[in-house]
This record gives C-alpha cells, structure tokens and sequence, in this order.
C-alpha cells in the first residue's frame, strides 16, 4: 500500500509542519501577520493577477526562482508526494500542498511561472512518459531546472485542439516539425515546450496527435512575445520551422498524444481555477478595499462581499477534494471545469464590484494607492477565460459528461 492508498495522519501532518517550519526559518523571512501588516496605502500595491515586467527583470526574476526552488528540492521538500525513482520524496501526497501552504508565509521569490511545469507538463510525463523520459525530466522539473511552456493551442485551432495542424514527420531517429503556435505562457523564458503535433494526418483526428518535449532552444524555433491588453507580454506565438525533435522526447506513443493531453487540460483547469502559486484572497483584497472607502456597511456592497467570500470558500474546498482525489490515485475529471467556471465567474463579480468601488480611478491612474492595480486586473480577466478551455467548452465538458445530454451538433 503506498502513501497515496491512506490518509495522512494529524500526528503525521504536525511532525511535517514542524519540520517545514524549522527549515523554513533558517532559510527565509517570514511576512508579517495580518494582524502587523502595513496599513492600507503602504507598501508594494496587492498585485491579483497580470503583474507584469520588462524582459531582463522576468529573466532576474526566473534565476531567483530557479535558485530558491534548488534550495528547497535538495532539502527534501521539492516534490514530496513523488516517486523516490523520479526524484520525488516519496511520502504522502498532501505534504507537498501543507508544504506550500506553509511556504506562503515567507518572504520567498515567487515561483508561479512554474504552475505549467509543475501542475501541467510534469502530470503529462508522470502518467504517460516512458520510464527513461521520466529519468531525464521530472526531477529536474520539480528542482526548478527547467522552465516549461505549453505548445498547444493554434491560430486555427483554439478550443479545438484537436484540429490543430503543426505536423510532425518520421525521420530515422528524429521528427521533424512545422507549424505555428499561440498562447504559450513564458515561452521566451522557458527551456522546454510541451509540443502537440499531428503524426498521422490519415486517422480521425484526435487519434492522429503526438505528445512531444521540445527543447526550445533548438535550431528552427522562433519565439515572441504578444502584448497584452493589460500591459503584459508573457503570452507568445511560436513559429516551428522544420524543427528536429528526438523520437525519445515523445510522451507516449505515436499517435497517443491525446490521451496525454487530457492529463494537461484537466490539471490545467484545476491549476487555473485554484489559482495555484497565489498566495492572495482576492476576496480579502477587496474587502479591505471597501473597508478603507468607507463602503463596508452598504447592504449593496455587504451582498457583493459575501457571495465573494463564499465563492473563495467553494473554491478552496473543492480543490481540497480534487487534491485528495488525486493523491488517492483518481485521474482528474469534469471537478476540473467546475472550478474553472466557479473561478471565472468570481473574477467577473471582482471586477464588477471593484468598478463600483473604485470609479473611474481604475482606468485612469489617479496615483491613489491600490486603485489603478485593478484595471489590470479586469483587463487580465478575460484571459483565464480562454486558459485551459473557453467557458463554452467548459459547459459542453460538463454536459456531456455529467448530465449526460446529446453531443453538440457538428461536433465529431
């Protein structure tokens, strides 16, 4: 029976917890506690989602990561839940999430590029690469070594990820790949790229796709960086020009890629809708918020609050089942868009309630504190939409699946 096949004792989780907090006290500053924080209006602004940078600090920022992250791998919390064969620690699952529960209450450099490495790509290559790509990648990914971005999604094929057409041909020992890509998080940062490509154009569609890593410096790639109405340009389109991947950086077999892929999109909408790596309650956020314009006694604003809170709370449970789903072995399913949807929609009622709040002093930099900040976060909004899966396929997810109602007509 392995750690996944029990459930992790209070005396199991205090011992860690005292051994997480030991380790982290000698290596790192703790925040303050609510109770010591700054004042409103002191400080760095509370950044939700798209803060953004230049180039040379997104690199300044990534080699800190990458340092910090080394630090915790080699001390043993890196990857607690994971086999001992592919680097991890071998203990129970749930650690690696008391862990970074543990972790967000000090003053360390922030690792949320890694979300696609850690909670999309590596999945993919746990459960569908072989023995040998698990060698070479896992523990690498979870040390911090290597930076991932997601190759999925085409100019022609979004949503339908099952048509895209970047093509990938035999030769010898490598495939050769041509195509264009989109919407791929840091790829000018990353170091790898978790390619789909068509291997087989003579099969149905989804039975002709391939799973591959592509190292992102390899002859032939082409990487920029998109701006972003929100000020940002972490998103890239890629161009693949007769590309050469080895045949033994694909994940799966040929032809089998979407199988692997599921693993990625289910994980993913978990991952967008818990909004892992951030440390913040937006629903704390703009209480405060409200609290500091004197609104926090208006039964309006009261109502908007309160079915905030109660969007966080949901959320937050029902990534605690997911994750005790997942340690007990379970593939993620249809939990996934639902806290997609649930997450999409808080980020709406965010947006909406801050206007109210804040006025026209959230499209127009006034120079007041917090105020401005979440422009950019109603202008990163509309992106999660579309991460992982527009709403619309998150709906058909669930209809299909869950409710058992009729295919969407026109859908092979």
């Amino acid at each position: 029976m392995g750690a996944a096949d029990t459930v992790l004792s209070e005396d199991e989780r205090r011992a860690f917890e005292d051994e997480a907090v030991a380790w982290l006290d000698a290596h790192a500053e703790r925040t303050p506690e609510p109770s010591t924080a700054t004042a409103w209006g002191e400080g760095d602004e509370i950044a939700l989602m798209g803060a953004g940078g230049d180039i040379e600090s997104e690199r300044e920022h990534i080699r800190l990561a990458k340092a910090w992250r080394a630090q915790v791998f080699d001390a043993g919390f890196g990857w607690l839940g994971g086999p001992v064969e592919y680097g991890g620690a071998g203990r129970h699952p749930d650690l690696d999430h008391v862990y970074r529960s543990i972790e967000a209450r000090y003053d360390v450099p922030d690792q949320s590029a890694w979300n696609v490495t850690w909670e999309m790509v590596a999945p993919a290559v746990l459960h569908h690469g072989s023995d040998e790509l698990k060698r070479r990648f896992l523990r690498r990914f979870y040390r911090g070594e290597l930076l991932c971005s997601q190759l999925l999604s085409e100019p022609e094929a979004g949503s339908d990820l099952a048509g895209l057409r970047t093509r990938a041909v035999r030769d010898g020992d490598e495939w050769v790949v041509n195509g264009q890509k989109v919407w791929s998080s840091y790829a000018h940062l990353a170091d790898i790229g978790q390619l789909m490509a068509r291997t087989d154009p003579d099969v149905p569609k989804h039975q002709g796709i391939s799973m591959f890593m592509l190292p992102l410096d390899s002859p032939g790639v082409d990487r920029r960086p998109l701006k972003q109405m929100n000020g940002n340009a972490e998103f890239n389109e890629i161009f693949l020009t007769d590309v050469r991947v080895p045949h033994t950086n694909m994940v799966g077999d040929p032809g089998g890629g979407w199988r692997a892929v599921l693993t990625t999109l289910m994980s993913e909408r978990r991952a967008v809708g818990s909004g892992s790596g951030s440390t913040v309650d937006p629903a704390e956020v703009i209480t405060r918020l409200a609290q500091h314009l004197g609104r926090s006694a208006d039964p309006i604003v009261r109502q908007q609050l309160a079915v905030l809170h109660t969007d966080s709370r949901l959320l937050h449970w029902l990534g605690m089942r997911i994750a005790e789903d997942v340690a007990a072995g379970a593939e993620l399913g249809p939990e996934g868009s639902i806290m997609k949807l649930l997450a999409n929609q808080r980020n709406i009622r965010l947006g909406r309630l801050a206007g109210e709040l804040v006025g026209m002093a959230m499209m127009a930099d006034t120079g007041d504190w917090n105020t401005y900040a979440w422009g950019r976060h109603l202008c990163s909004a509309p992106g999660l939409r579309i991460a992982g899966g527009t709403d619309e396929i998150q709906h058909n997810i669930l209809g299909e699946r869950v409710l058992g109602l009729p295919r969407e007509p026109g859908r092979s």
